[in-house]
Protein backbone atom coordinates (compact mmCIF):
# COMPACT_ATOMS: atom_id res chain seq x y z
CA UNK A 1 0.00 0.00 0.00
CA UNK A 2 1.36 3.50 -0.75
CA UNK A 3 2.61 5.32 1.94
CA UNK A 4 1.65 9.18 2.21
CA UNK A 5 2.59 12.12 4.71
CA UNK A 6 -0.71 13.33 7.00
CA UNK A 7 0.41 16.60 8.27
CA UNK A 8 -1.19 17.69 12.09
CA UNK A 9 -0.71 21.12 13.21
CA UNK A 10 -1.76 22.84 16.48
CA UNK A 11 -1.80 26.27 16.38
CA UNK A 12 0.09 28.01 19.63
CA UNK A 13 -1.53 30.28 22.26
CA UNK A 14 -4.53 30.12 20.22
CA UNK A 15 -6.79 30.51 23.64
CA UNK A 16 -5.14 33.72 23.78
CA UNK A 17 -6.35 35.33 20.70
CA UNK A 18 -9.78 37.23 21.06
CA UNK A 19 -12.97 35.79 19.30
CA UNK A 20 -12.71 38.19 16.58
CA UNK A 21 -8.96 37.09 15.90
CA UNK A 22 -10.20 33.42 15.81
CA UNK A 23 -12.59 34.09 12.92
CA UNK A 24 -10.29 36.00 11.23
CA UNK A 25 -7.59 33.60 11.29
CA UNK A 26 -10.22 30.55 10.50
CA UNK A 27 -11.13 32.38 7.88
CA UNK A 28 -8.01 32.95 6.46
CA UNK A 29 -7.03 29.26 6.60
CA UNK A 30 -9.87 28.19 4.95
CA UNK A 31 -8.68 30.32 2.28
CA UNK A 32 -5.16 29.10 2.31
CA UNK A 33 -6.43 25.55 2.25
CA UNK A 34 -8.48 25.93 -0.76
CA UNK A 35 -5.05 27.53 -2.24
CA UNK A 36 -3.11 24.50 -0.81
CA UNK A 37 -5.53 22.25 -2.50
CA UNK A 38 -5.06 23.79 -6.15
CA UNK A 39 -1.80 23.93 -6.26
CA UNK A 40 -0.82 20.36 -4.35
CA UNK A 41 -4.22 18.45 -4.82
CA UNK A 42 -4.43 17.77 -1.11
CA UNK A 43 -7.01 17.30 1.43
CA UNK A 44 -6.91 20.33 4.51
CA UNK A 45 -9.52 20.63 7.04
CA UNK A 46 -9.85 22.74 10.10
CA UNK A 47 -10.44 19.90 12.80
CA UNK A 48 -11.28 22.52 15.35
CA UNK A 49 -10.47 25.87 15.96
CA UNK A 50 -7.02 25.29 16.70
CA UNK A 51 -5.88 22.24 15.11
CA UNK A 52 -5.21 21.49 11.22
CA UNK A 53 -4.79 17.78 9.12
CA UNK A 54 -3.57 17.63 6.00
CA UNK A 55 -2.88 14.73 3.86
CA UNK A 56 -0.25 14.59 0.87
CA UNK A 57 -0.57 11.46 -0.97
CA UNK A 58 2.67 12.61 -2.78
CA UNK A 59 5.08 12.43 0.45
CA UNK A 60 7.76 14.32 -1.36
CA UNK A 61 5.79 17.80 -1.27
CA UNK A 62 5.41 17.36 2.52
CA UNK A 63 8.06 19.01 3.57
CA UNK A 64 6.83 22.30 1.29
CA UNK A 65 3.56 22.19 2.14
CA UNK A 66 4.48 22.22 6.34
CA UNK A 67 6.39 25.50 5.61
CA UNK A 68 3.77 26.78 3.10
CA UNK A 69 1.41 26.50 6.65
CA UNK A 70 4.13 27.64 9.01
CA UNK A 71 5.07 30.50 6.84
CA UNK A 72 0.99 31.85 6.04
CA UNK A 73 0.50 31.89 9.54
CA UNK A 74 3.32 33.08 10.71
CA UNK A 75 2.67 35.96 8.18
CA UNK A 76 -1.04 36.70 10.11
CA UNK A 77 -1.10 39.99 11.31
CA UNK A 78 -3.86 41.01 13.73
CA UNK A 79 -5.47 45.38 14.34
CA UNK A 80 -3.68 45.19 16.97
CA UNK A 81 -0.34 44.31 19.02
CA UNK A 82 -0.69 41.08 21.28
CA UNK A 83 1.77 41.28 23.38
CA UNK A 84 1.52 39.12 26.78
CA UNK A 85 3.34 36.21 26.86
CA UNK A 86 1.27 33.52 25.27
CA UNK A 87 0.25 35.73 22.05
CA UNK A 88 4.11 36.47 22.02
CA UNK A 89 4.40 32.34 21.50
CA UNK A 90 1.82 32.46 18.64
CA UNK A 91 3.63 35.20 17.24
CA UNK A 92 7.21 33.44 17.05
CA UNK A 93 6.18 29.61 16.99
CA UNK A 94 2.85 30.32 14.98
CA UNK A 95 1.48 26.28 14.48
CA UNK A 96 3.64 23.27 16.15
CA UNK A 97 3.34 20.57 13.12
CA UNK A 98 3.96 17.02 12.99
CA UNK A 99 4.61 14.70 9.52
CA UNK A 100 3.60 11.08 10.15
CA UNK A 101 4.50 9.11 6.97
CA UNK A 102 2.78 5.48 7.06
CA UNK A 103 -0.07 3.97 4.99
CA UNK A 104 -3.87 4.68 5.53
CA UNK A 105 -5.86 2.08 6.08
CA UNK A 106 -9.35 4.38 5.11
CA UNK A 107 -9.17 7.30 3.08
CA UNK A 108 -11.59 9.41 1.71
CA UNK A 109 -11.45 12.63 1.01
CA UNK A 110 -15.18 13.09 -0.15
CA UNK A 111 -16.04 12.05 2.87
CA UNK A 112 -13.83 13.35 5.30
CA UNK A 113 -12.47 9.84 6.34
CA UNK A 114 -8.69 9.59 7.28
CA UNK A 115 -7.78 6.69 9.33
CA UNK A 116 -4.66 4.72 9.32
CA UNK A 117 -0.99 4.48 10.25
CA UNK A 118 0.04 8.21 9.15
CA UNK A 119 -2.32 9.74 10.94
CA UNK A 120 -2.08 8.02 14.31
CA UNK A 121 1.60 8.84 14.37
CA UNK A 122 1.31 12.89 13.81
CA UNK A 123 -1.39 13.29 15.67
CA UNK A 124 -0.10 11.36 18.43
CA UNK A 125 3.25 13.23 18.21
CA UNK A 126 1.14 16.40 17.99
CA UNK A 127 -1.08 15.43 21.57
CA UNK A 128 2.28 14.67 23.25
CA UNK A 129 3.59 18.05 22.64
CA UNK A 130 0.73 20.46 22.70
CA UNK A 131 0.42 23.35 25.23
CA UNK A 132 -3.48 23.81 25.61
CA UNK A 133 -4.55 24.55 28.63
CA UNK A 134 -0.68 25.10 30.51
CA UNK A 135 -0.11 27.62 32.07
CA UNK A 136 3.49 28.43 30.85
CA UNK A 137 4.35 28.07 27.59
CA UNK A 138 7.92 26.74 27.06
CA UNK A 139 8.24 25.70 22.99
CA UNK A 140 11.86 24.28 21.75
CA UNK A 141 10.66 22.87 18.55
CA UNK A 142 7.62 23.26 16.57
CA UNK A 143 8.56 20.86 13.56
CA UNK A 144 8.48 16.88 13.98
CA UNK A 145 8.99 13.88 11.66
CA UNK A 146 7.44 10.72 12.72
CA UNK A 147 7.34 7.51 10.79
CA UNK A 148 8.39 4.18 11.92
CA UNK A 149 11.85 4.36 10.37
CA UNK A 150 14.53 5.74 12.82
CA UNK A 151 17.61 6.16 10.44
CA UNK A 152 14.47 8.45 8.42
CA UNK A 153 13.41 9.99 11.67
CA UNK A 154 16.76 10.96 12.88
CA UNK A 155 17.86 12.33 9.08
CA UNK A 156 14.52 14.52 8.98
CA UNK A 157 14.20 15.92 12.51
CA UNK A 158 17.59 16.96 11.93
CA UNK A 159 17.05 19.19 9.34
CA UNK A 160 13.40 20.03 10.68
CA UNK A 161 15.49 21.64 13.63
CA UNK A 162 18.12 23.98 11.94
CA UNK A 163 14.39 25.11 9.94
CA UNK A 164 13.39 25.83 13.47
CA UNK A 165 15.52 27.75 14.30
CA UNK A 166 15.56 29.90 11.42
CA UNK A 167 11.70 30.10 11.25
CA UNK A 168 11.47 30.89 14.94
CA UNK A 169 13.86 34.38 14.23
CA UNK A 170 11.44 35.08 11.37
CA UNK A 171 9.25 38.15 10.73
CA UNK A 172 5.72 38.17 9.95
CA UNK A 173 7.56 40.11 6.17
CA UNK A 174 9.86 37.51 6.11
CA UNK A 175 7.41 34.85 6.49
CA UNK A 176 5.24 36.05 3.72
CA UNK A 177 8.13 36.81 1.24
CA UNK A 178 8.97 33.15 2.00
CA UNK A 179 5.40 31.77 1.48
CA UNK A 180 5.42 33.32 -2.17
CA UNK A 181 8.94 31.84 -2.68
CA UNK A 182 7.61 28.74 -1.44
CA UNK A 183 5.42 29.27 -4.68
CA UNK A 184 7.84 29.65 -7.33
CA UNK A 185 7.39 33.59 -7.57
CA UNK A 186 10.40 35.27 -8.42
CA UNK A 187 11.35 38.66 -6.45
CA UNK A 188 10.33 40.68 -8.84
CA UNK A 189 6.78 39.52 -8.51
CA UNK A 190 6.70 39.56 -4.92
CA UNK A 191 8.09 42.97 -5.24
CA UNK A 192 4.94 44.19 -7.14
CA UNK A 193 2.67 41.76 -5.37
CA UNK A 194 3.77 43.30 -2.00
CA UNK A 195 4.18 46.98 -3.38
CA UNK A 196 8.18 47.26 -2.01
CA UNK A 197 11.45 47.09 -3.31
CA UNK A 198 12.95 43.92 -5.40
CA UNK A 199 16.33 44.31 -3.33
CA UNK A 200 13.83 44.84 0.07
CA UNK A 201 12.59 41.43 -0.81
CA UNK A 202 16.24 39.80 -1.50
CA UNK A 203 17.13 41.51 1.94
CA UNK A 204 14.21 39.82 3.75
CA UNK A 205 15.08 36.69 2.01
CA UNK A 206 18.31 36.30 2.65
CA UNK A 207 17.72 36.94 6.17
CA UNK A 208 14.83 34.56 6.99
CA UNK A 209 17.45 31.90 5.14
CA UNK A 210 15.94 31.51 1.90
CA UNK A 211 18.87 29.35 0.44
CA UNK A 212 19.14 26.64 3.20
CA UNK A 213 15.47 26.29 3.17
CA UNK A 214 15.40 25.81 -0.56
CA UNK A 215 17.67 23.43 -0.26
CA UNK A 216 16.50 21.44 2.56
CA UNK A 217 13.15 21.05 0.81
CA UNK A 218 14.65 19.95 -2.73
CA UNK A 219 16.68 17.45 -0.50
CA UNK A 220 13.46 16.05 1.27
CA UNK A 221 11.76 15.92 -1.79
CA UNK A 222 14.21 13.66 -3.46
CA UNK A 223 14.78 11.40 -0.59
CA UNK A 224 10.90 10.48 -0.94
CA UNK A 225 11.15 10.25 -4.83
CA UNK A 226 13.99 7.98 -4.62
CA UNK A 227 11.75 5.86 -1.96
CA UNK A 228 9.09 5.36 -4.39
CA UNK A 229 11.56 4.08 -7.12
Amino acid sequence: MKKVVVISGDIVAYTSLEDAEKTALEKQLKAFFIEMKKEYSVFARIVKGDFIEIVSENAEDALAIVLLVKSFIKSVSFSKNLENNRTKSFKNHGIRIAMGYGELSRYDAKKGIVDGEAIYLSGRKINEETTHNKQRIVIKNTLFFVSTDETLNYNMNTILGLIDVLMSKATSKQCEILYYKLLGLNEDAIAEKLKIRQSAVNQHSTNVGWNAIERAVKYFNFTFKEMKV
